[in-house]
């Protein structure tokens, strides 16, 4: 297939990933991966998937990673923090081991340590526990990164002078859902959505602090900003107009009352209605012959 045409194609993939269940996108990516192989890495390293706990087993602690597509049995190469897929933000090290695994430089590595400690801070701070992790590697010109701390915060960090400019993009993906199973006497539902949103950020490095302090409060105060607006948007526009639209849905397909009830008192309002028509007809009558 010409570039051209390959574009159009992953455009397309891209486009029904858009609107194709989050819960499911694992499974999803998956099938078109198997059709369309030769776009597999681009289709993988453009699309989020949900974000799965798993257990460093030299340090026995908990780290946050992007689920892993089993079938392929690798993240894509060619996405920027395929690390954390298979590396510990504690230790370091690939598990299972890999011997040319990308690491970042020794200056980067403690930034990385770091910021893992700072954003557990945060973490307990904001939602009184959890797991969180900060995946770091070098970059032209800078620095980039990922905070997964139940939204994805992937950001680029370029020092000019004694400033640093700062990109973040942040996703959150939620899913609710209650199965027949869970509550038997009750009806199946599912919600699901993802949300996108991008920011930048031009701040000064204090000369008095090593730059790494200085990186570590810019990007706090962005990712904390980001969250702050991510969470007002959720609450306020998506959960607000999504439930009554559920209401009204679900309120004009079910009824709590059987059918034949529920005429019963359609027939009672009609009748009731019409004495009140005809007593005001006649009381309207008789007023006028007065």
């Amino acid at each position: 297939m010409s570039n051209t045409k390959d574009e159009d194609t992953l455009s397309a993939c891209l486009d029904l990933a858009r609107r194709l269940p989050p819960h499911r996108i694992e499974h999803n990516l998956g099938l078109l991966c198997d059709i369309l192989p030769d776009l597999a890495d681009d289709i993988l390293s453009s699309v989020d998937q949900p974000l799965k706990v798993h257990v460093d087993r030299e340090s026995k602690q908990y780290l946050v990673s992007h689920s892993q597509d089993t079938r392929l049995g690798r993240m894509p190469e060619v996405c920027d923090y395929n690390r954390d897929g298979e590396s510990s933000p504690w230790t370091n090290a690939y598990d299972p081991p890999l011997a040319d695994g990308t690491t970042p430089s020794p200056k980067l590595r403690q930034l990385e340590i770091t910021m893992n400690d700072s954003f557990d801070v945060y973490r307990d701070l904001y939602y009184e526990g959890g797991v969180s992790s900060v995946y770091l590697w070098d970059v032209d010109g800078g620095f980039a990164g990922v905070v997964l701390l139940q939204k994805l915060h992937v950001f680029e960090a370029s020092e000019r002078g004694r400033t640093a400019h700062y990109k973040l993009t942040s996703t959150v993906m939620l899913y609710i859902s209650r199965t027949a199973r869970e509550a038997p006497e009750q009806s199946e539902f599912t919600l699901c959505g993802s949300m996108t949103r991008q920011n930048e950020l031009e701040a000064p490095l204090d000369p008095a602090s090593n730059q790494l302090g200085s990186h570590i409060v810019n990007l706090g105060r962005l990712i904390e900003d980001m969250e702050i607006k991510m969470r007002n948007l959720l609450q306020e526009v998506y959960f607000s107009s999504t439930w009554e639209e559920t209401k009204d849905i679900v309120s004009s397909l079910r009824s709590t009352v059987g059918y034949g009830e529920q005429n019963k008192r359609l027939a009672l309002q009609g009748e009731l209605v019409g004495l009140l028509r005809g007593k005001n007809a006649a009381q309207a009558g008789s007023g006028l012959s007065v």
